[in-house]
Parts: C-alpha cells; structure tokens; sequence
C-alpha cells in the first residue's frame, strides 16, 4: 500500500515532536510497514484536506502517526506513543 510513496515533513515540526514525544518522523516512517498497521480519519480535525493517523509497530513500541496523504506522498505532522493508539492495535490485533 505505500510501498511507492514518499515521505515528507517539515524539519522544525520534526524537533519539536522529538522533544515532547522522542520519535522522529524518520522513525515514524516505520508505523507504516507494519503488516498489523491501522489507518484511521480523523473526522474532528480534517478541515481542508482529510487528515488520517497511522497506528503500527516501531521496534518494540505502537505510536500513532498524524498524516496527510497528497497523491504518492505521506506529509507526517506528528507522532507519539499513546495509551489508547496500543489499546486500539491491541485489540484489533488481539495481541
């Protein structure tokens, strides 16, 4: 599914969720490769363009990832581990 997709973020957005959340968005990359991964709109926040998180596997840890999907490119926003993204994962995937 975004195996020809590019990946694309804003670099002081990135630093800043470094610093509140400790992953990059180079990382974050990663939720997308997971097989078990879940794709989700967020219908409270999409306004002029549909936004959607991606919930999936980075080494040993779920973290969801905010994104905009623009043709074959990913635009990452944010990025964090959550409480509710690992409940979610866990419980579709019954892990």
């Amino acid at each position: 599914m975004y195996k020809d997709t590019f990946f694309e973020w804003d670099e002081e957005k990135e630093e800043t969720n470094i610093s509140k959340h400790g992953i990059s968005f180079l990382e974050a990359r990663e939720a997308f490769s997971d097989p078990k991964r879940i794709i989700l709109k967020d219908i409270k926040h999409s306004k002029n363009e549909v936004r959607m998180y991606c919930i999936g596997l980075i080494r040993t840890k779920i973290v969801m990832v905010g994104f905009v999907k623009r043709k074959r490119r990913i635009r990452i926003f944010g990025a964090g581990a959550w409480r509710q993204a690992k409940s979610l994962y866990d419980k579709k995937n019954k892990t």
